[in-house]
């Protein structure tokens, strides 16, 4: 189950010389099926994957779905990268520990609907500044049945500046990432340093 997805995402990765998130239903290895996102460098090779932790109650994923078992880094030439798929953007605590761990940026492919799109927006510039990281996420456009999808693909950066959006139609949109940023942000706000986990734990 969704191998070929993969497969034609690794080889898009490497014909087109580009890295690439693909996301999927994959056969997880203690059983079931996991919400699956999978990294590919340049030359189409995976680099990593994750497969999603938080299961949506309201739409009984936990009826259907196997959730993930833990967190995934990966290495890039430009840093630390981290994986979320969709609703684990109403969790901070992963996105705290990607930073914690050194992440310069979490890629996020999802499929969040109207109505909630002030939600999507929010929480993204939320998860970028309390992180001091830039986010990139990829929401789904379209209706399937009777949800409608709202787009809205984007970049942040760790100020949570908005980038660049994309709109409510199929499009590519490109951004020019300076990862050096985060440490510069890091720097002159280091909320890192006055963190007080002895006191709430984590």
């Amino acid at each position: 189950v969704g191998q070929g997805i993969f497969q034609q995402v690794a080889a898009l990765a490497q014909q087109s010389g580009v890295h690439l998130v693909g996301s999927n239903l994959s056969l997880m290895d203690g059983g079931g099926f996991g919400n699956t996102a999978v990294f590919y460098n340049n030359r189409g090779e995976s680099l990593g994957s994750y497969s999603k932790i938080h299961l949506f109650r309201l739409m009984d994923e936990d009826q259907f779905l196997a959730p993930g078992s833990g967190s995934t880094l990966v290495e890039t030439p430009w840093g630390k990268v981290g994986l979320a798929i969709c609703y684990d953007l109403r969790f901070p605590e992963l996105f705290r520990l990607y930073a914690l761990a050194g992440a310069k940026m979490v890629i996020i492919p999802a499929e969040w609907p109207y109505p909630r799109l002030m939600h999507w927006q929010t929480l993204l510039r939320a998860r970028a500044i309390e992180n001091q990281m830039f986010i990139v996420a990829c929401n789904r456009v379209g209706r399937s049945k009777e949800t409608d999808f709202f787009g809205h693909s984007c970049v942040i950066d760790p100020w949570g500046e908005v980038l660049v959006e994309g709109g409510e139609e199929s499009g590519v949109e490109t951004a020019v990432i300076d990862t050096d940023l985060v440490d510069e942000v890091r720097a002159r706000i280091p909320v890192f340093a006055d963190r007080r986990p002895e006191v709430y734990g984590g």
